[in-house]
């Protein structure tokens, strides 16, 4: 339930915040190009007023009766400069070449730039410039200004003079606009965050209804009893169903393998109590006969029928322990390895239904294919694969590393099936390598060291093999190589 609520309000937020983030977007994009566009207009309109002003001052110039001289500038636009002022609604100031005013056509001005003389970085800035053209930004009091300064030239297009023209950049027209236009959207927004808000609860709600009940599901499922199947209705979603599928061939697959599991551990108890009950029986049995034997050998009665007595007790003895020798071999038979099934099989999936009976939390399966096929048998398989896993469990236990790590894999090779378990425990020393696939060679307080011969028995009854790599401290690898 908790997992089902996490994802209902993630895809509530998510949604939620599409929206938010969208509109977000919207304004931040609309506010960027709607002061673009303030500012290209404004750098627009005053290159076409300059050009307009620069335009009448040449035919001024070309029709004065005065001389066009730097000191005549006064004289030659002592009425035009207001003409031109009324006509273009700009201001405009005449400089000499060294930066000092010569006329205007305001009395006084505001702004540091109208002062009597212009500052040297302006002058500079006008004769390095390649269209011998400087336009200046700056804001005062909280206006926006920008003063264009070029040069008058004669009809030899030798400077005459400095044209200054300042610009107010009146924004207001501009920004009422944007408000506007961002106060409208806003409004457009709020209505589609409140049908984002509805859409994402009634989906959410409706997308993970079904999730609910298939987690109540697998919450309820045991290995110990009987599972019961997912039954949706036909309007179900097609990725749901898919889940549900999934869900109800994984539980028809776990019921096959605890079966399957509980056979082969009744089996295994059996086996493992067989070969105990041989090893028990077995190591007494020499001794015993040796001493009976020498018994018979050595004893000398003066009784005549002592000695046939003797014979007939130490032949019932011997007969009794031949017996004993027997039934131990019986089970040492029993124990043996059972005869050869060839199964075709998916080995990919055997080996993780296998994995699923442990409950370490750092066994790790990976697979790039759904499907590898291979001749073996079923329970022999797993015989294996569960030996190879316990073996790396206990290695880790004898370490007990910060992050203990089990890697099973399975892949292809060579048209072999190749199963792969690493892990990084206690690992195998070089001096016991050589007796790692030996008969009861164990590095272990318990057990009789039969795993790994078995093992390897197995795989050489169906022409396989099993390998291994390892490193003392560091861990050990072992390779499963199985003929497809």
């Amino acid at each position: 339930m908790r997992l089902s609520k996490s994802l209902r309000f993630r895809i509530f937020l998510s949604m939620l915040l599409l929206v938010v983030i969208a509109s977000i977007l919207i304004a931040i994009v609309t506010i960027y190009q709607y002061r673009e566009e303030a500012r290209d207009y404004h750098h627009d309109r005053l290159l076409r007023k300059e050009l307009a002003i620069t335009k009448y001052i040449d035919y001024v110039l070309k029709n004065t009766t005065y001389p066009v001289e730097t000191d005549k500038i006064p004289l030659i636009f002592k009425n035009k400069i207001y003409e031109i002022k009324d006509v273009n609604q700009l201001d405009i100031y005449f400089y000499n070449l060294e930066g000092k005013l010569l006329k205007s056509s305001k009395a006084t001005f505001l702004l540091d730039t109208s002062q009597a003389k212009l500052p040297r970085y302006i002058i500079d800035a006008l004769e390095n410039s390649s269209d011998k053209r400087y336009l200046e930004n700056f804001e005062e009091d909280g206006q926006k200004y920008q003063s264009s300064y070029s040069y008058i030239t004669d009809a030899s297009f030798e400077p005459l003079a400095i044209l200054q023209i300042p610009y107010i950049q009146d924004d207001n027209f501009i920004n009422k606009e944007l408000k506007e236009y961002l106060t409208r959207m806003g409004i457009a927004y709020s209505f589609t965050l409140l049908i984002a808000v509805a859409l994402a609860y009634f989906l959410a709600k409706y997308i993970t209804l079904s999730l609910n009940h298939i987690s109540e599901k697998m919450t309820e499922t045991r290995l110990d009893k009987r599972n019961k199947k997912i039954e949706l209705d036909d309007n179900t979603t097609q990725e749901i169903l898919n889940l549900v599928r999934a869900y109800n061939g994984m539980i028809d697959e776990l019921e096959n393998s605890a079966a399957q599991l509980a056979t082969s551990e009744r089996e295994a108890a059996w086996r493992e109590m067989a070969k105990q009950v041989a090893h028990e029986i077995k190591n007494p049995l020499t001794p015993m006969r040796l001493t009976v034997q020498s018994f018979q050998r050595k004893f000398d009665a003066k009784d005549e029928n002592i000695e046939a007595k003797l014979d007939e007790f130490s032949s019932t003895l011997i007969q009794q322990i031949d017996t004993m020798s027997s039934i131990a071999s019986a089970f040492s038979t029993y124990a043996d390895m059972p005869a050869q099934k060839d199964e075709t099989l998916n080995v990919v999936r055997i080996t993780k239904l296998t994995l699923d009976i442990f409950n370490e939390d750092y066994i790790y399966f990976n697979s790039e294919e759904e499907e590898i096929i291979s001749k073996f048998d079923r329970t022999q398989l797993i015989r294996v694969v569960t030996n190879l896993i316990k073996n790396s469990i206990q290695a880790i236990e004898q370490k007990q590393p910060e992050n203990p790590r089990i890697n099973v894999r399975v892949f292809s090779e060579n048209s072999f099936a190749c199963i792969t378990v690493e892990d990084n425990g206690i690992g195998i020393s070089e001096e016991n390598k050589d007796k790692v696939f030996e008969p009861k060679f164990t590095t272990k307080t318990s057990g009789m060291g039969l795993g790994l011969a078995m093992m390897k028995k197995i795989m050489e009854t169906y022409g396989g093999e099993i390998t291994f790599t390892s490193q003392e401290g560091e861990g050990a690898l072992f390779k499963v190589v199985i003929p497809n």
